[in-house]
């Protein structure tokens, strides 16, 4: 009994130091402590004792005396650590090093910094910005007719054009001393994101020049005289971008381009110069077929050595405007019938100077990390921004229409398979909202959140996916009828263009978000790596061995901290505050420290090999994301000065992340295909069993309930959402209904009280039964004008569109 008593007290003793990560003179002192005890009481004698004094004193000689370690410790780490890494392509380098962590990077420490998020304040709109969201993007809204737009022109209208350029659509990113508006990155989304709501195809047009393009390219890597040249002219609307990338071979692999560029002596201006002739076949290039300039990527190579490096230089970028001899642009493609103008280009031995590499010929070869660089900011405003805008519309038509929208006497929202949709919409858009948001403030932070923008990109199109997906079910026959009283239907076709391009999805989720995710935001795997390349072999050695120590504690310490977690709930972990609120960043550490050491353990195990196996890879990724959405969701509460209102869709939020976690989790354990770690990883994060649970049927009727009826928090869940101001616009007419409806359920319930008990005639038609309710006196008269206004305005609002059996022959 004593000694299960010692040894109890020793794995408390070595936990604790290992919760707290102890250093390692500490972990020494308490090892030679024990052995000591044990000779003294006599536990042990003879060769037994003996055998255990040579292998401590050996062990601690080995640890704590770095020459030794580094010769028979680390040295052989390193050379299987240099074995074990993957292949890496020049591409990929440039991927992985391109950007910035964000709090991506705290979740995958296992040990997330709650205040330090919170300190961080809530990026806003400067007055002028503001401005521009009140009068010239409302404006451009109002001049909007989609449903003209998308299947009659199939081509936005010249007085759009015209307004587009003019009102500085395509200058938003440009500074003003460049003649732009030098917006910040949330302003940006906001404009976006309010023309999203109104008409994909315009949102599309305003966005990509102010995204990857360039413009974007331009200011950060141009010479003086490109952005002198280009750059007012960008942001006067005289010059159209856009950027040539996609090519029939090459897509999300940009290492197989098969534009290429030679590098050789031609004439220009009369002179013979050291240029490019180029050869190029591009598609899916937004705003090509009116472009003045034409950004290009292509692999430059220089057979005769004519800029002294090698022959195969590398991806490289270039601006030619399209007047050039040999440019080919003005086909169009059909996405999808979104109206944006998107098309081919080509070009056949186009010669241009050298110094129309954008950032000059010192940039030649850096085309990839540009753009990698570049993606970073543009990935984390436009697709999201899309996403929220249209979302935002969703939601609030949604929740309008099934309050308005009856069947069976009840509204169609009051309905259980109804409010599971309906709540999913609403938890959903407020998550998107908030993980916008957190992304955004990265920016607003002079950072480039290379990962944080790909788990944005992924999953807030994919939320957005869900959110019309559900909004189309719950309208039904509305939804599916197109035509111009149809604000949902051109949307639901557009998603899929969000969910493929700046980076499909399925390549974003498998092999981006965690694929580098789990070198950059690691805490120690990205330095050990620079390590493990040093060209002095001393130099590497102590500096892997400094790494490797602090990985391995790092790892011990997460384990213990992961295990106690799962077994108090998160208790004792930092949290920063006590409340309502408490118990979501318990469980968020809690995961947080269980992601951390499988994510270690995964790794070790797997070595390089888990880069081909996509699929885990995936997994790891969805914990990271949920952790990090979730994470979003509870800074914004915060930033919101945590609102009750908001208090159910926190929930909501929080609990569905979590339990998609667990899910991730657990469908990571189940396909590891070594039974042995699937069992010991499920033992340490989930050694009670799973304890998170999809949000419930009651929370969920709460949410639903809260979109039926106009609100302040309605409204902020909805505040990039435009809603048009003629009295004949479909979404004004939505919303006057809603309220009419809501004004006349008092009414309303007055008369179904009436035909109920025989008062009035149920076989009577609606006007009829009103005029019997009034000459009863069961009604007022401003009653029954309630309930005609609220059924005019319903049958209004739910009506679908018919065309003349010739419209589609003319359009």
């Amino acid at each position: 009994m004593w000694g299960l008593v010692q040894l109890l007290i020793v794995i408390t003793v070595m936990g604790t130091l290992a919760f707290q990560r102890a250093p390692l003179w500490l972990w020494s002192s308490l090892l030679l402590l024990v052995v000591v005890a044990l000779t003294l009481i006599g536990s042990m004698q003879g060769v037994a004792l003996l055998i255990v004094w040579v292998a401590v004193l050996a062990l601690l000689a080995v640890l704590n005396w770095p020459v030794l370690r580094r010769k028979t410790v680390t040295a052989p780490l390193l050379a299987f650590f240099r074995r074990s890494m993957p292949p890496m392509s020049v591409t990929e380098r440039d991927a992985i090093e391109a950007g910035d962590v964000w709090w991506e990077a705290d979740i995958f420490s296992g040990n997330p910094d709650w205040d330090k998020l919170h300190a961080i304040p809530e990026p806003q709109l400067t007055k002028e910005e503001q401005a521009y969201l009140d009068n010239e993007v409302n404006t451009l809204c109002r001049m909007i007719d989609d449903w003209q737009i998308t299947h009659e022109i199939k081509d936005l209208p010249t007085e759009v054009w015209e307004y587009i350029k003019t009102a500085g659509f395509w200058s938003l990113i440009i500074p003003t001393e460049y003649g732009g508006k030098g917006f910040s990155a949330l302003a940006h989304s906001a404009v976006v994101a309010r023309i999203a709501s109104r008409s994909v195809s315009v949102a599309v047009t305003v966005m990509v020049p102010n995204s990857l393009g360039p413009g974007e390219l331009l200011l950060e890597y141009g010479t003086d005289a490109q952005k002198q040249h280009y750059l007012p002219r960008l942001a006067s609307g005289q010059d159209i971008p856009c950027f040539g990338l996609t090519e029939p071979g090459a897509g999300s692999d940009a290492g197989s381009l098969e534009s290429i560029g030679v590098v050789c002596q031609g004439e220009w201006e009369g002179k013979t110069v050291t240029g490019i002739r180029l050869n190029w076949d591009k598609r899916y290039i937004t705003l090509s077929p009116i472009a003045t300039v034409l950004g290009l990527a292509f692999r430059l190579l220089d057979p005769d050595g004519l800029l002294g490096k090698q022959e195969d230089i590398g991806i490289t970028l270039c601006l030619i405007p399209t007047s050039h001899p040999g440019v080919v642009v003005g086909d169009r493609h059909y996405p999808l019938d979104s109206a944006f103008l998107n098309g081919p280009t080509y070009g056949k031995d186009v010669f241009i100077p050298i110094d129309w590499i954008i950032g000059g010929q010192e940039m030649a070869g850096q085309g990839w990390r540009m753009l990698m660089e570049a993606l970073a900011v543009g990935r984390s405003i436009s697709l999201p921004a899309l996403s929220a805008g249209m979302s935002q519309l969703s939601c609030r038509m949604t929740g309008a229409y099934a309050r308005i929208r009856e069947q069976f006497g009840v509204a169609i929202g009051h309905f259980e398979g109804v409010q599971e949709a309906l709540a999913r919409i609403g938890g959903l858009t407020y998550m998107l909202n908030s993980m916008r948001l957190l992304t955004l403030t990265a920016l607003e932070h002079d950072k480039r959140p290379a990962i944080a923008s790909a788990m944005a990109k992924y999953h807030m199109t994919e939320l957005g996916r869900q959110i019309i997906n559900d909004s189309m079910d719950i309208h039904g026959g509305r939804a599916i009828i197109l035509g111009p009283r149809n604000y949902l239907g051109r949307n639901y076709e557009a998603v899929p263009i969000s969910i493929t391009v700046e980076g499909a999805n399925i390549l974003t989720r498998n092999l981006i978000i965690f694929g580098q995710g789990a070198i950059r935001c690691h805490p120690y795997i990205y330095q050990e790596m620079q390590a493990a390349q040093l060209s002095d072999p001393a130099a590497r050695l102590v500096q892997f061995d400094k790494l490797i120590f602090a990985h391995v504690g790092h790892v011990v310490t997460q384990t213990v901290r992961g295990f106690v977690f799962a077994l108090t709930g998160g208790r004792g972990s930092e949290v920063p505050e006590a409340g309502v609120m408490e118990k979501h960043y318990r469980q968020l550490n809690r995961l947080s420290a269980a992601f951390s050491v499988v994510a270690d353990i995964t790794m070790m195990v797997f070595g390089g090999a888990l880069k081909r196996r996509e699929r885990l890879s995936a997994r790891l990724g969805d914990v990271l994301s949920y952790l990090y959405m979730a994470s979003g969701v509870l800074k914004y509460f915060n930033d919101q000065n945590k609102p009750d209102s908001d208090r159910i869709y926190v929930d909501w939020c929080v609990q569905y992340c979590l339990h998609e976690a667990q899910n991730a989790f657990d469908d990571l354990f189940a396909n590891l295909g070594k039974p042995w770690l699937a069992r010991a990883l499920r033992f340490l994060v989930f050694p009670l069993g799973k304890p998170y649970r999809a949000p419930s049927d009651s929370l969920e009727a709460r949410i639903a309930e809260s979109l039926l009826t106009p609100s302040a928090m309605r409204s902020r869940l909805t505040q990039e959402c435009y809603l048009g101001e003629e009295a004949s616009d479909v979404t004004q007419i939505v919303e006057k209904a809603l309220v009419a409806v809501v004004a006349a359920e008092g009414a309303m319930k007055k008369l179904r009280a009436a035909i109920r008990q025989g008062d009035v005639a149920k076989s009577a038609d609606w006007a009829t039964q009103i005029q019997q309710a009034k000459e009863k006196s069961l009604l007022t008269d401003a009653e029954a004008n309630a309930l005609q206004a609220a059924q005019a305005l319903t049958r209004e609002a739910v009506a679908v569109d018919s065309f003349p059996a010739d419209y589609f022959n003319q359009h």
